[in-house]
């Protein structure tokens, strides 16, 4: 074979690594015989009942802490175990590995060569290299390296091994180059099938028609290409999109369910389903069910939604392969419920389990929606059912237990990962840092991030908010500006919000001169420093904001439009508002006219920003004179000019001059339905419910119909002032518009129905008077939900109150009719609250953070309130210490009955001792 140019590794230290007898020995057993199966393994007890943003119980914290042992060590077990397919043990290869790292070739002379062993070598992923160019380089040396041994002759399998590797990497261009040094070898012209393996590398590279032209060549001469090259260079046509092509060259193809297969594939990517249906029904059962060709109808039926069709497939041609695709096809549509009903049918009839990729999958979604419970189910069942866990899996894993509140196992798994086998991630790296930050654990967060670091990671945007809040709150501002350093030397930018906290902290602590000169951290590295990113910009114009140094902001906007960054309309509002707040006039009119000269944005669209920014300051005045200027620049204002206006006199306050405004526009034209909707939200937003309500009958009479927004805006304000009857006009208006319900409708009515009896008398006085309510099968479960039940709502809330008995299963009920929030689940744990129900409030809360909802500052002051008013001092801390360390604080009512609660504790320990 020719022989290939590599250059060595600049990054690798020069070492010679000798392989071992032990090592040699290691190899030849394990190429000579196969794996003995694991012991059986002990499966780790149920998962405790803990919230990941609580601390458990004093009384709990030991039960937990012997479950989280035993759960550590049944996963370190699990991970221990070798898969069986594996060709070789890890160090061994790993071995291999560090000699052609270090150049140390003339260790591996002793290798008994296979094709099976570098086959091996060439599919490991080292454990200390992560997968990028450096692995392929050293891939492409130990082939270079075996094919030149006197002992070993490469064969055709380990060619194509080579060329896959090149082609995932996309590195088409080197598989073409070395077809050309393979071609022009002297040596290569006698090698077996040398013209079969030619063809491959071009269908491998992507280049299928020079394949295509090597093989008319072939047959001049006479020569032919075996059955599996034929298949090989058919699918590379159908992933070339060649498929007028791949059917002719299918056509002097001899019948085979392989050829078939690739025709369906062909068919079902050019969308004719029922062709590769009708000929997937001329396979064999066999052949149809246990290769490719119904998973390639069925997952192309999930792609297009056609799941009931599929569902026909996966029935006829019932098979592990079959199943696999549909499993698939559910999970990529998000239907996690049917995979999970799927799977445990097929595994109860039929004992069906599925490969571990699928599992991966699977969990990984579940992991996206926080459905911690089944995660952990299946991770159990995978150890139940002997599939080994691979790297994917091991990270699911730490994920998995950083989010269920057990970062004590993840982080005994993550120290021992070079002795597991487990190469970390850039999700398990985040997900340890929060999990860590929500701890205290600050020090340790410190060091996953160094370890990060020197993988090559950087914290994702979440953690690494969470992380610079937590030491900026801990004034450890130096380790702040190191991370800034740090994100700089890995071109990346932090948040504006992290940024703006960081200029916070730095003025909070008096040193104002020093935020004022952080977006100059990087011009050493660069002469424009951070300047050339456009988020400078946006967080030096933000911090400056915040410590009213506005002298700099017009220079600043322009600035940045001289190195190519547009600002935005939120950030030319935030200027703008600015401004206007420390009564800059001047300066604004001269901003305005400066950014007119330039070309940057359209002149209607600058007016625009203007306008918005000086109404958000509420300096109608100020947005007045702009709407003039525009006008007398000969520009009509637009339907959104108006609206900016409008809105800008209702944040004022000037309602007198908002209605002369109003009339105006409609004496020369008849509002729609956006001025309609930003003049009734701006009149409930100034509480004026009478003539909100006028000008919403006005909107109806004309045939306009308000957006969902302006009917909540309407609906809170009626509410605030207990008009109820006018409350449940708007509702039934709302019912004829046929919209489905909104979450926050359903919250306000819950919220009102929680402080009074007024709502529900006002809803049964309306029923009285119109027919009854009939409500079918069909209609509650679709989009008539929001019309029907709105009534039904309050009264089972109301009777919940009552009763007290059925109002913690009620959140249950609303969710197959109602669209819910964290919100509404806050309104249920109220009213068990109120109650004085706070075992049914836990359980409640347990529920809501199981269905994905995140808990905000008000779930747990409603928590903390509960607690203190039944005397439960312990519980109430324990929540308390939860908020905090989630990032929020009490209501002063709250912290009032948390102190007195404290102190009326303390005196009764005095009293007892006394």
């Amino acid at each position: 074979m020719p022989r290939v140019h590599l250059a060595p590794l600049s990054s690798r230290s020069r070492r010679r690594l000798l392989l071992s007898r032990p090592l040699l020995g290691i190899l030849s057993n394990t190429f000579s015989a196969s794996a003995s199966a694991p012991p059986p393994r002990a499966l780790p007890p149920p998962l405790p009942a803990l919230s990941p943003l609580l601390p458990p119980r004093s009384e709990e914290a030991s039960s937990v802490a012997a479950a989280s042992t035993a759960i550590a060590a049944s996963f370190r077990d699990w991970f221990v175990e070798s898969p069986v397919a594996v060709p070789a043990p890890l160090r061994a290869l790993d071995a291999i590995y560090e000699a052609l790292a270090s150049d140390g070739t003339a260790a591996l002379e002793a290798l008994p060569l296979s094709e099976q062993l570098v086959l091996a070598v060439l599919g490991h992923c080292p454990r200390r290299l992560p997968d990028d160019d450096a692995l392929l380089l050293l891939r492409l040396k130990f082939f270079d390296w075996s094919g030149r041994h006197p002992r070993y002759r490469h064969t055709r399998a380990v060619y194509h091994a080579v060329f896959r590797l090149l082609s995932r990497a996309r590195r088409n261009a080197v598989v073409v180059n070395w077809l050309r040094l393979f071609s022009d070898s002297l040596s290569a012209s006698g090698h077996p099938r040398f013209h079969d393996t030619l063809v491959v590398g071009y269908a491998v590279a992507g280049d299928p028609q020079r394949g295509l032209s090597l093989l008319g060549n072939m047959r001049f001469r006479g020569l032919d290409l075996d059955a599996v090259s034929s298949r090989i260079l058919l699918n590379s046509l159908v992933d070339a999109s060649l498929h007028d092509l791949a059917d002719s060259f299918a056509r002097n193809l001899p019948a085979s369910p392989y050829a078939t297969c690739i025709r369906i594939k062909s068919m079902c990517r050019r969308a004719r389903l029922e062709d590769a249906v009708a000929l997937l029904d001329t396979l064999p059962f066999a052949e149809a069910s246990s290769g490719p060709a119904a998973g390639s109808v069925v997952t192309e039926f999930c792609r297009r939604g056609r799941f009931g069709e599929a569902a026909q497939i996966v029935d006829k041609f019932a098979s592990c392969d079959v199943y696999g695709a549909w499993i698939h096809g559910l999970i990529e549509a998000g239907r996690l419920d049917t995979t999970l009903k799927f799977i445990s049918d097929k595994k109860e009839s039929e004992g069906y389990i599925p490969d571990g990729q699928r599992y991966d999958k699977l969990i990984y979604r579940l992991l996206r929606r926080n459905r911690l419970g089944e995660v952990y189910d299946l991770l159990v069942e995978m150890m139940e059912e002997g599939i080994a866990p691979g790297r994917s899996t091991m990270n699911a894993a730490l994920c998995f237990f950083c989010k269920a509140g057990l970062v004590e196992v993840a982080m005994h798994l993550y120290r021992s990962r070079m002795e597991l086998g487990i190469n970390p991630n850039k999700d398990v790296y985040n997900n340890l840092i929060r999990a860590l930050c929500r701890g205290g654990e600050t020090e340790e967060a410190c060091l996953v991030l160094e370890q990060a670091m020197e993988g090559g990671y950087f914290p994702g945007r979440q953690a690494f908010a969470m992380f610079a809040n937590m030491l900026c709150q801990e004034g450890k501002l130096d380790k702040v500006r190191e991370l800034l350093d740090r994100a700089l030397k890995q071109e990346v930018w932090p948040m504006d919000s992290v940024l703006a906290k960081y200029l916070v902290a730095l003025c909070k602590s008096g040193n104002v001169e020093e935020a004022c000169v952080v977006p100059q951290i990087a011009s050493s590295k660069s002469h424009v420093g951070l300047y050339r990113y456009e988020s400078t910009y946006k967080s030096l114009i933000r911090a400056l904001i915040l410590i009213k140094r506005v002298d700099m902001l017009p220079r600043l906007v322009l600035e940045m439009q001289d190195t190519g960054h547009i600002p935005s309309r939120s950030l030319y509002q935030s200027v703008v508002c600015a401004l206007c707040e420390l009564n800059r006039y001047a300066e604004i009119l001269e901003l305005l006219d400066s950014q007119l000269q330039r070309t940057e944005l359209q002149p209607r669209v600058c007016y625009n920003y203007f306008i918005s920014g000086a109404g958000h300051a509420k300096r109608a005045d100020m947005a007045r004179e702009v709407y003039n200027r525009m006008e007398i620049s000969g520009i009509e204002p637009s339907v959104e000019s108006n609206t900016l206006l409008l809105m800008s006199y209702l944040r004022s306050r000037r309602i007198g001059d908002a209605l002369n405004f109003f009339n105006l526009i409609r004496g020369k034209k008849r509002p729609g339905s956006k001025l309609y909707n930003v003049f009734i939200s701006g009149l409930c937003e100034a509480q004026k419910p009478e003539q909100a309500m006028v000008f919403w009958r006005e909107a109806r009479d004309n045939g306009v119909i308000p957006s969902i927004s302006c009917y909540e805006h309407l609906v809170l304000l009626l509410c605030s002032v207990r008009d109820y009857d006018s409350v449940v006009k708007v509702i039934d208006d709302f019912r004829e518009t046929g919209r489905p319900v909104s979450a926050f409708l359903c919250n306000v009515l819950l919220l009102h129905t929680l402080m009074g009896d007024n709502l529900l008398k006002a809803l049964l006085r309306s029923r009285d008077k119109s027919k009854p309510l009939e409500v079918n099968g069909e209609e509650i479960h679709g989009r008539e939900a929001g019309r029907l039940l709105i009534g039904d709502l309050v009264t089972s809330f109301a009777s919940g109150i009552r009763n007290m008995s059925d109002l913690e299963h009620l959140g249950e009920e609303m969710e197959k009719y109602f669209p819910v929030d964290s919100y509404t689940y806050n309104m249920l744990l109220r009213g068990l609250s109120m109650a004085g129900r706070m075992d049914a409030a836990c359980n409640l809360y347990e529920r809501m953070c199981r269905k994905g909802y995140q808990p905000n500052r008000w779930t747990f002051d409603i928590m903390v309130h509960g607690f203190c008013k039944t005397g439960d001092k312990n519980e109430a801390e324990r929540w308390m210490d939860a908020m905090y360390r989630n990032g929020f604080y009490p209501t002063w009512y709250t912290m009032r009955l948390y102190n007195s609660a404290s102190l009326q504790a303390h005196n009764q320990k005095i009293i007892s001792f006394v």
